[in-house]
């Protein structure tokens, strides 16, 4: 007897064994590759195997749906504060699937015009394309900034700290607020400090807040909510100037991106820039360095 292929795939979808279920599928052009491959995914995820669903579509060239997994891993990883190393290593991998999309795009001649000419990214798939980077952004800086206090450079760590008030959407904001608040204390800038401990006088745990509002009492009965310097850096594109704790120019509104070593603005038009996620360091610090400081590729 005459077996088809599409009876072959079916068999193997009603014995789970979905693997073999879309290699054949791929083998033999079905047209219902997507589908099984949707539900080759829905029973890994049912099975709370994401990292197999995220492998299954990698290798079927779904970047942006393993992405979209990835990235959903690292939000649940940023929501415990310890986990800060393996969030980031989750928004890179995440990225770099993104980086895998866009090549695959570039390669495939008839994957780009059917792109170009149906216009097929829904708006979601676009905005998670154009930001694939920014998670991975917000907690390398959140990593560099405890590392810099760590080693003492309180100044350093607390210019790195201010970027990332940029993250709100992606760092948990008592995170972010917290790290400020302990740095600008160490740094004696003391006006950061209550500007960050408004913030956190606002979490939504009653017990948090009220230590936070204790804290607050204890620390400003001692010393007025004032900062102790305020160095600024020349706008290279009008007659303005940027704190150095800021990016953006308050006459021009010129935001400079952040070295990835040191988390200063990048004001020269001389600077390096990754191959790979185009992050940006001044060309001196980065001379130490064998890899990128955020996504790791080989510096060649």
């Amino acid at each position: 007897a005459v077996v088809s292929t599409q009876s072959t795939g079916d068999c193997c979808v009603a014995l789970n064994q979905w693997d073999r279920a879309v290699e054949i599928a791929h083998e033999h052009n079905m047209s219902s590759v997507d589908e099984l491959l949707a539900k080759y995914a829905a029973h890994l995820l049912d099975k709370g195997k994401v990292l197999d669903a995220i492998e299954l579509y990698r290798k079927a060239n779904h970047y942006i749906d393993a992405a979209k997994l990835m990235f959903k891993l690292a939000a649940e990883s940023s929501e415990i504060p310890s986990h800060a190393l393996r969030t980031k290593k989750l928004y890179v991998l995440g990225a770099m699937l993104v980086e895998q999309y866009n090549t695959h795009m570039m390669s495939d001649r008839s994957a780009l015009d059917s792109l170009i000419h149906t216009n097929s990214v829904s708006i979601e798939d676009s905005r998670l394309i154009d930001n694939a980077w920014r998670g991975a952004e917000g907690y390398h800086f959140l990593l560099l900034a405890q590392r810099q206090l760590y080693e003492g450079f309180t100044d350093a760590a607390l210019r790195t700290a201010h970027a990332l008030v940029d993250y709100e959407d992606v760092i948990p904001v008592e995170t972010i607020y917290a790290v400020i608040a302990l740095t600008a204390t160490i740094a004696r800038s003391f006006g950061t400090c209550s500007n960050a401990f408004i913030k956190l006088e606002n979490v939504e745990n009653e017990e948090a807040r009220a230590e936070y509002e204790q804290l607050a009492v204890e620390i400003f009965t001692r010393y007025p909510p004032r900062d102790s310097r305020a160095q600024k850096i020349e706008c290279t594109n009008c007659e303005g100037s940027i704190t150095d704790y800021g990016n953006t120019c308050s006459i021009c509104d010129t935001k400079y991106p952040r070295c990835i070593v040191t988390g200063t603005p990048l004001t020269s038009v001389h600077f390096w820039q990754c191959d790979t996620c185009k992050h940006r360091a001044q060309e001196t610090d980065i001379v130490s360095f064998s890899t990128c400081p955020l996504c790791h590729t080989l510096i060649a």
